[in-house]
């Protein structure tokens, strides 16, 4: 039986009363302020003053306790709007902002679908936004955006992280390795590269998420009308 049909213990007096909604946000608070990392059954076990042990009744293993995690924070992307085009954008714009509160959650979205009541009530959403589109263009169109906003905030994530360990933020990267740029671009084998370096838009994290989520979305758009 999955952790999601499985009933929790019987409660039981005790100095320090459990449940497992209580473990998972206590998992979140140890993985929001220190990284994946600090999320182990020992960890979780300490912070809510109580023996290890005690977990095993409420959640088998790690990875248990990891799903319920992702599925908890699923609870914070409902997609809303009129129409499946809002429908997709508010996911991928909710999913984005969910990552920025929860950076761990950038290392366990994607792979195999989740399957917990939160994920499922947001799949749900967008699916039924998109009633009116046939299911050969909403599947991959679905699957597209959300696979779009992966890559996209695991690279904002990579970035912050690098941030953190050089100490060096994205102007003074560039203030270190533009004057290397411009030697290798003077040499003139790679015009290409010089004009977007040079003359190409200079976006902002924001910015370059949604043109990016505008283009595909407007290929969508276009594959539904044909």
């Amino acid at each position: 039986m999955l952790v999601w049909e499985r009933p929790e213990p019987l409660d039981r007096p005790s100095p320090a009363p459990l449940s497992r909604d209580g473990i998972v946000r206590a998992s979140i608070r140890l993985a929001d302020a220190d990284g994946l990392e600090a999320v182990s059954l020992r960890k979780v076990a300490a912070a809510l003053n109580v023996g290890p042990m005690r977990l095993y009744g409420y959640i088998a293993t790690k990875d248990e306790l990891l799903d319920l995690m992702v599925d908890a924070v699923h609870a914070e992307i409902r997609p809303t709007g009129d129409g499946w085009r809002e429908a997709l954008c508010s996911l991928a714009e909710a999913t984005r902002h969910a990552v920025h509160r929860h950076e761990w959650f950038a290392d366990l979205i994607g792979g195999r679908p989740q399957l917990g009541p939160h994920t499922l009530a947001s799949g749900e959403a967008v699916v039924a936004a998109m009633g009116g589109v046939d299911l050969d263009a909403a599947v991959p169109a679905i699957a597209a955006v959300n696979a779009y906003v992966i890559g996209a905030v695991r690279r904002e994530i990579t970035e912050r992280r690098a941030e953190r360990a050089t100490g060096m933020d994205k102007r003074q990267w560039q203030a270190t390795f533009g004057p290397y740029l411009e030697r290798t671009f003077a040499t003139g084998r790679f015009p290409a590269l010089a004009r977007v370096v040079r003359d190409g838009p200079h976006l902002d994290a924001d910015q370059t998420f949604r043109a990016g989520l505008d283009l595909l979305l407007d290929g969508i758009e276009a594959r539904i009308a044909h």
